[in-house]
């Protein structure tokens, strides 16, 4: 973990060296912060982008001290949760809204709903205050929006397989195809086959149809030639260095891939015969501690997500604006903000949160074992619906 403290000072060298414009000074910006992030373990823009923004709001904030956490992805949420139930932790932190529902079940997020003033929502899309809140309570200020996409190489690919017949085929014809295996970047094809995990009540529906034609296809895939591996980091680097032409991944990723495959298309998840792929559309958010500084953390979450900063990290590390008044102009980008208007909302309901266990199985029981499609998913739905108690 790395700790970095800026001062105004400090802000405002950087902010100079960065070409940065501070935007005005917000009243109530005076104070000492400490605020937890991840993004080193993307491509490194993010990072970046937000050492911009911080110094960008710092700058104009004379008052403000920020002192700055990166945290690994794989610990953040765990770390969170120990801390603030000890009633420690940093004051805020930049997450995806991974565990926003959990969160907020017990109690380790503030709800910000009365804090956030309505201009401060207005200009921003429903689908990211709706993926920003909790049974109609807002529990983070949302920064981006986020859905996996097919990353291709152009050298290599002249035309995207636009459908699940289509990249079959092509894999088939010899194009080289990792992805990795886990379920999140996966999830997308059960939609392409016509599935749907949950019913309004929570039930698990996945062993109606669709879910079990998906982990057939990606075993088809599998046969045919497409590597698929567990280490995401193989999956990545394979990517750059020209071993696959292409996978599935997301934004965060997009500045790496970008400096390493000069010729770089995104394209949506292929459509299946059930309709379009459905990948989770997530939202990256402040989440604000409960036992910090709660009121100068959620102005400077505000700060850090106008339109101005939002715009760095648009046009730094390809993040979806979640303020609609930003234009979209880069052509990763807009196929990412197609993926996201396109996906599945990622749930934050209670029973969600067991899905990934009985499901990641299934689909390691599928392409390890060679167990039966609809018999894996069987099991996980019937599992995900016991734990839930139905």
């Amino acid at each position: 973990m790395k700790r970095t403290l800026i001062t105004a000072a400090m802000a405002v060298s950087l902010a100079v060296s960065a070409g940065v414009v501070p935007v005005a000074a917000q009243d109530g910006l005076e104070g000492d912060l400490t605020l937890w992030h991840t993004y080193s373990s993307g491509a490194g823009t993010e990072l970046d982008a937000l050492n911009t923004v911080i110094a960008n709001v710092a700058a104009a904030n004379p008052g403000l001290n920020v002192e700055v956490l990166e945290v690994p992805f794989g610990d953040v949420f765990n770390k969170w949760q120990l801390e603030v139930a000890s009633g420690e932790g940093p004051d805020l932190m930049v997450v995806p809204n991974d565990s926003l529902g959990q969160l907020t079940r017990d109690g380790l997020i503030a709800d910000i709903t009365d804090m956030v003033p309505a201009e401060a929502l207005a200009e921003l899309s429903q689908l990211s205050i709706d993926g920003s809140s909790v049974d109609g309570r807002l529990m983070q200020v949302p920064e981006s929006l986020k859905a996996v996409a097919m990353y291709y190489n152009k050298d290599k690919v002249a035309t995207p397989p636009a459908t699940t017949d289509e990249l079959l085929a092509a894999v088939q014809g010899g194009l080289k195809l990792g992805l990795l295996q886990g379920i999140y970047h996966n999830f997308g094809f059960a939609g392409a086959f016509g599935g749907s995990l949950m019913g309004a009540d929570g039930k698990c529906t996945a062993d109606a149809g669709g879910f079990a034609d998906a982990l057939q296809y990606l075993a088809d895939l599998k046969a045919a030639g497409a590597v698929i591996d567990p280490s995401y980091d193989n999956m990545a680097n394979g990517f750059k260095d020209g071993t696959y032409d292409a996978i599935i991944d997301g934004p965060w990723a997009a500045g790496g891939y970008a400096a390493a495959v000069p010729n770089l298309g995104v394209a949506a998840m292929p459509a299946g015969p059930g309709g379009p792929s459905l990948p989770f559309a997530g939202v990256d958010g402040w989440l604000i501690n409960p036992n910090g500084n709660m009121e100068l953390a959620v102005k400077a979450a505000l700060a850090m997500t106008s339109a101005e900063n939002q715009k760095v990290f648009a046009d730094t590390a390809f993040h979806i604006p979640s303020n609609t008044t930003i234009a979209i102009d880069d052509p990763i980008s807009e196929q990412f903000a197609a993926a996201v208007a396109n996906g599945y909302p990622r749930p934050q309901s209670a029973q969600f949160g067991a899905f990934w266990g009985p499901f990641g199985d299934a689909l390691n029981k599928v392409l390890d074992a060679g167990m039966a499609p609809a018999d894996a998913i069987a099991e996980a739905c019937a599992a995900m619906n016991t734990a839930n108690g139905f």
